[in-house]
């Protein structure tokens, strides 16, 4: 359904480290990005080449911010991914947001744990098996 999804970072750096440390748990590994005349970016995917999850300076110049009711949700292979991956961005700088746990008002099986980015950017690792089905 999508080609990618771009969070604004104002340290890529630090984002960089950030995402290398959740995303690996997911099977997400980052890749280069060709310099195209556009903000400087760091992206990561997964076995195919798209969809892609990016993280750019942002293209006007101004400070990277998180969006009000924004929230990007990544499906987790396992129970153990999603606390690794919430374990990882916690070290890595992030914000808690949910510790992991069962969130059986939204399903009996649904297993999630949510964070924000050090730049403020919230973000979901959900695991369910009828998404991997």
């Amino acid at each position: 359904m999508f080609s990618h999804v771009t969070v604004g970072s104002n340290d890529l750096e630090r984002a960089g480290r950030f995402y290398d440390a959740v995303l690996r748990p997911l099977g997400l590994r980052r890749r280069e990005v060709e310099p195209d005349g556009g903000p400087q970016a760091l992206c990561w995917v997964g076995a195919k080449p798209y969809p892609r999850f990016y993280v750019y300076e942002p293209f006007d110049g101004q400070a990277a911010s998180p969006g009000n009711g924004s929230m990007l949700a990544f499906i987790t292979p396992s129970r153990g991914a999603v606390d690794e991956a919430y374990a990882a961005g916690l070290i890595n700088g992030g914000g808690d947001e949910g510790a992991p746990g069962l969130r059986p008002h939204y399903a009996p099986d649904y297993y999630g744990a949510y964070l924000r980015d050090p730049d403020g950017n919230k973000l979901h690792l959900v695991h369910r098996p009828a998404l991997l089905a």
